[in-house]
């Protein structure tokens, strides 16, 4: 468990940090601004603010009454899966540390106002669609699913393997 607590330790207080300065810096210098250069103008800088989930998807007139119940499982959930995560599986433990740190990054955003989440980098011109704008908890979160999913991956093909070699090694 030590060893969890310590990319917990780690990862979530770096990223929270950067998410709320990151947020506070896009509110204080995008809020009727002209857009920063930002990397050669690839990546634009747009303050939005975000009452719906992830891409925009709206759900009614006042969502965050539904989106902070629903992070709260979701956070309970991810906590679970940490506390049954082996200990040596590092790459389970930082994509959930991830998820978990990137939830409560947005959750901090919708039980401070109704505005909704802060939202600044993007849209983002792929060439064949617009990628949404999108924060660094957003961030956090997409990284961090994707290493689980991962994750979760390698575990089934390990568990498949060890079984065709049990089946391999047992003849009936």
């Amino acid at each position: 468990m030590k060893r969890k607590l310590a990319y917990l330790g780690a990862i979530f207080p770096a990223i929270i940090v950067a998410d709320i300065l990151t947020k506070r810096w896009a509110e204080e210098t995008l809020r009727g601004a002209p857009q920063p250069d930002f990397l050669g103008g690839y990546v634009p800088l747009t303050l939005a603010y975000n009452r719906g989930a992830a891409f925009g998807i709206s759900i009614g007139d006042d969502p965050r009454w539904v989106f902070i119940p629903i992070a709260l499982a979701a956070l309970a959930l991810m906590s679970v899966l940490f506390v049954r995560a082996h200990g040596r599986d590092h790459l389970r433990i930082v994509s959930l540390v991830l998820v978990v740190t990137g939830a409560v990054g947005n959750l901090i955003d919708r039980i401070r106002w109704d505005r909704g989440v802060v939202d600044f980098i993007g849209p983002v011109d792929l060439g064949f669609m617009h990628w949404p704008i999108f924060n660094v908890a957003d961030m956090a979160i997409s990284c961090g699913a994707v290493l689980l999913a991962t994750s979760f991956w390698m575990e089934e093909r390990a568990m498949k393997r060890d079984g065709a070699e049990a089946e391999a090694g047992n003849p009936d």
